[in-house]
């Protein structure tokens, strides 16, 4: 009988590889095994539609009672030349940038909370926090991509 050699990843393939079966597990459903989870929208009406509203627009249910209008996240890739400026999302949805011309920040600090939710997590196995994190902003970036107006 011929004898399998361990397959070895390298410390990327191993981290992304961690963090899709984190994803993964945390999405499993419990009863229509049919049904696709749209992590993405999720994480988009749990997190950012009370201010932003559920189609994006920025007229969410508290949207009135914030010194400042939320943003209209339907119009960011019109307002960039027809590109979604991921990388200035994500730094802004993390709270690794600040929001220039804003004065004090009013957008929670997602990142954070996702952070918070990972320990919780990781506490009752291994797991990769900052690929938790990654794993939420992007799902929840890509659905607002699709939010977009054309």
């Amino acid at each position: 009988m011929k004898r399998l050699r361990p397959v070895r990843l390298s410390v990327v393939g191993a981290s992304l590889l961690g963090t899709v079966a984190f994803a993964v597990a945390q999405q499993v459903p419990t009863l229509d095994q049919t049904k696709r989870i749209d992590l993405g929208r999720v994480e988009y009406r749990a997190r950012c539609a009370t201010c932003h509203g559920l189609t994006g627009k920025g007229d969410g249910s508290v949207a009135a009672y914030l010194t400042r209008k939320p943003s209209d996240l339907t119009t960011l890739a019109k307002n960039n030349n027809g590109i979604l400026p991921v990388t200035a999302m994500y730094l802004v949805i993390t709270g690794d940038t600040e929001l220039p011309g804003h004065g004090t920040r009013e957008m929670p600090v997602w990142g954070n909370a996702y952070r918070i939710e990972a320990g919780q997590h990781c506490l009752e196995w291994p797991c990769d926090v900052e690929g938790y994190v990654r794993v939420r902003i992007l799902a929840l970036i890509e659905y607002i991509d699709r939010l977009q107006v054309k």
